[in-house]
C-alpha cells in the first residue's frame, strides 16, 4: 500500500445525477455485495442529515443496496459514542455527503470516530464523499476561496483534512463556480501538492497505489505546481493578483487515468491511443 493514500477512495465534485441513469451512485454500489454488505451514510458535514439521509437511502434503495444505515454525529460528544464506532467497524461503504468541509474536521479531528475512520479505510472499506465530503478526503482542504476570481495572493482559508490521501487539495463543484483561481492559489502556497479540481457529476476511483480513473460527465483538472520556476506569493499586499511561472496543467475527461503518485497521465493508455492512430 502507497505510504500516501490509505485504501480505495471515489471523490465526487458534488452534484452527481440521482434522478437520471446515476453512473456515479452505480458505480459506486458496485464495490460492494448489495444483498450483505452496509452502506453508512455519513452526514456529519450536513445541518439537515434526516433530509440527507432520506434522500441517499432512496437512491441506494433503487441501485439494489439491502442495508443502509445513518452516521449522525452533530457535535463531539456524538464522536465518543460505541454505537457509531460499531456502525464505521460495521460498514463496507462510508459515503460522506456534501455540507460544510469544516464541520466533519472539527467534530471527528482527535476523536474515536477519526480513529475508526483511519482504521476502516486501511482495513478495505471503500471511502466516498461528495462536494464537501470531497474536500475533506486530502490532508490539506480549502475551506473557503473566492469563486470566479483570478487568483490573488492571499484570499484563500485552507485547513487539515482527514488525510485518506497526503499531498494533495481537492477542490469540487469546480468548472460551475469557476475554482480554477482558488485552486492555483492554493498550489502557489503550496507547490509539493497536487491540486485535483472535480466537475459536478465527475468523480475519481483512487486506488491505493495512486492510480485515479475518471468517471462522469464533466472533467478532473490536475494542477502540478512542483516545477513553478517563480510564484509573488506573499503576506505583503495580499489582495494583489498571484503570479507564477510553469504551472503544469492536465485535464482528463471520462475513461482517462492519472498516477497521483507520480504526477502524470497514465502512460500506458496514451502510449495505448497513439498505436491506435497509427
Amino acid at each position: 500500500m502507497s505510504e500516501k493514500i490509505n485504501g480505495n477512495l471515489i471523490i465526487i465534485g458534488g452534484a452527481e445525477d440521482k434522478e437520471g441513469k446515476k453512473e456515479i451512485l452505480k458505480k459506486v454500489c458496485e464495490f460492494i455485495n448489495k444483498d450483505n454488505d452496509t452502506i453508512l451514510v455519513a452526514t456529519i458535514a450536513t445541518e439537515y442529515p434526516k433530509e440527507a439521509l432520506k434522500k441517499y437511502k432512496e437512491v441506494f434503495t433503487k441501485l439494489g443496496v439491502k442495508n443502509i444505515k445513518g452516521l449522525d454525529i452533530s457535535n463531539r460528544v456524538h464522536a465518543f459514542e460505541e454505537e457509531n464506532l460499531n456502525s464505521i467497524n460495521e460498514a463496507a461503504l462510508i459515503f460522506f455527503t456534501g455540507g460544510d468541509q469544516l464541520r466533519i474536521t472539527s467534530i471527528v479531528g482527535g476523536t474515536p470516530i477519526y480513529d475508526a475512520l483511519k482504521k476502516a479505510s486501511k482495513r478495505g472499506c471503500i471511502i466516498v464523499g461528495t462536494s464537501a465530503g470531497a474536500s475533506v478526503m486530502s490532508d490539506t482542504m480549502i475551506v473557503q476561496g473566492d469563486d470566479e476570481e483570478s487568483p490573488r495572493k492571499c484570499t484563500l482559508k485552507m485547513a487539515p483534512g482527514l488525510g485518506f490521501v497526503k499531498n494533495i487539495m481537492i477542490d469540487q463543484h469546480f468548472d460551475q463556480r469557476g475554482r480554477i483561481g482558488r485552486l492555483l492559489t492554493g498550489i502557489a502556497q503550496n507547490p509539493e501538492v497536487l491540486g485535483i479540481g472535480i466537475d459536478e457529476d465527475t468523480a475519481i476511483i483512487v486506488t491505493d497505489e495512486g492510480m485515479a480513473e475518471v468517471i462522469g460527465s464533466g472533467a478532473v483538472y490536475f494542477v502540478d505546481g512542483s516545477g513553478i520556476t517563480h510564484s509573488n506569493v506573499s503576506e505583503q499586499y495580499c489582495d494583489e493578483v498571484l503570479s507564477m511561472y510553469n504551472v503544469k496543467l492536465h485535464v482528463l475527461k471520462e475513461g482517462n487515468k492519472f498516477n497521483i503518485l507520480a504526477k502524470a497521465p497514465f502512460e500506458e493508455e496514451i502510449s495505448s491511443n497513439e498505436s491506435n492512430k497509427n
